[in-house]
């Protein structure tokens, strides 16, 4: 059976959802604007109610978004932010954490080696390793920066 350009075109059209992008862009600006406040929002509480200074704060507040989005992600809500918001609740550390706790969860009735242990860094696994190769790239070509008296 031969399809026609047109015709193969206007089917793609047809069934290719349409993306509103300056919707999906205000959206994902108010949910990372929304974690990002609450983050600041942990880090001053921190600070003037237990009196730690910003870096110890920080790290605290690190952990506490982390805890908030697999525990999140545990009750289902998670998705639905993301559903919703879409970059803007995965770019964040949030989002991260929600790469590697979703898989975990699903894959959980496959026991704890094949399920969980195997299926856990689908996700995020391709993160990891660019992130470590791409820094390790970048400190290499900084130190032959500074080797040859470039930097």
């Amino acid at each position: 059976m031969e399809i026609n350009k047109n015709s193969y075109n206007e089917y793609v059209r047809r069934i290719t959802p349409a993306n509103p992008l300056w919707k999906n862009m205000l959206r994902a600006f108010i949910t990372g604007g929304v974690i990002c406040t609450i983050g600041q929002a942990v880090i001053n509480g921190l600070m003037t109610v237990y009196g730690l200074d910003q870096q110890t704060a920080a790290s605290w507040n690190t952990l506490a978004l982390i805890l908030g989005s697999i525990l999140l992600t545990g009750f289902n809500i998670y998705p639905k932010i993301v559903r919703w918001g879409g970059a803007g609740a995965l770019v964040p550390i949030t989002g991260f954490a929600n790469s590697v706790v979703a898989p975990a969860i699903e894959y959980q009735v496959e026991g704890q080696v094949y399920g969980i242990g195997v299926k856990i860094f689908t996700i995020a696994g391709p993160v990891i390793l660019f992130g470590i190769l791409s820094s390790w790239a970048l400190g290499v070509a900084y130190w032959a920066g500074q080797m040859l008296g470039w930097l």
